[in-house]
């Protein structure tokens, strides 16, 4: 015999986990009430879920922008779902926004995925780790594993998708695209962005005060 679950529990883990509320409930059934269990058991089962959508073709969607306080910083982000229908769902929407200010949170974010960074990039961070000096004395096989491992870890800081999610730093930007696909039932993805700082490529004036006086009181 299951256990009685009360609408605010259900409503509590829908609201930490995303998914729909007759999955939360026989969830917390399941789970005798525990609340942990229940979420681990839900992400497993939404990760299950979004890896079987994942090859599916997302052409509709919409593209999302941001524009941090004092307008200095600024996001176009393209997400993309496989029907409009979804892309109108609020779901979904504030979703985009969500992603469009972790962008512009994450300043040393350059590409959606690993899977996106040039080959070149990932060569020139290779040998800026082999060239440090705490290296030059390890054995080649010890140097290769720590320049592999930092090398990893250098791609996952400038990769979007392994960011932690500034508003749940439980679950990474891919954690959360993967449950948006659990609970709407389409595959979710990320496609493309564009970050806009104020006056980056410019030339900035700078005011030598000294030089300013000098030129002054040569007239």
């Amino acid at each position: 015999m299951s256990i009685q679950i009360d609408a605010h529990t259900v409503k509590e883990l829908r609201n930490k986990t995303g998914a729909g509320m007759m999955d939360c409930k026989k969830a917390l059934q399941a789970s005798n009430g525990n609340m942990d269990i229940a979420i681990e058991n839900l992400r497993k089962k939404g990760l299950a879920s979004a890896d079987k959508k994942a090859s599916r073709i997302a052409t509709e969607g919409i593209i999302e922008s941001y524009i941090h306080a004092g307008s200095r910083i600024g996001v176009l982000v393209e997400i993309n779902c496989e029907t409009d229908f979804v892309a109108r769902r609020s779901e979904f929407q504030k979703l985009a926004k969500d992603i469009a200010m972790q962008i512009a949170a994450c300043q040393n974010v350059m590409y959606v995925s690993s899977n996106d960074i040039p080959q070149e990039i990932i060569s020139k961070e290779t040998r800026i780790e082999e060239g440090k000096e705490d290296l030059v004395d390890k054995p080649k096989s010890i140097k290769d594993k720590i320049v592999l491992d930092r090398v990893k870890k250098r791609l996952m800081e400038i990769s979007l998708m392994n960011q932690q999610f500034i508003r749940n730093h439980n679950m990474s930007i891919e954690d959360l695209i993967k449950q948006h696909i659990a609970l709407l039932g389409e595959n979710i993805k990320i496609r493309r962005f564009e970050r806009f700082l104020l006056g980056e490529g410019l030339e900035k004036k700078s005011n030598d005060f000294s030089k300013e006086v000098e030129s002054i009181v040569n007239k």
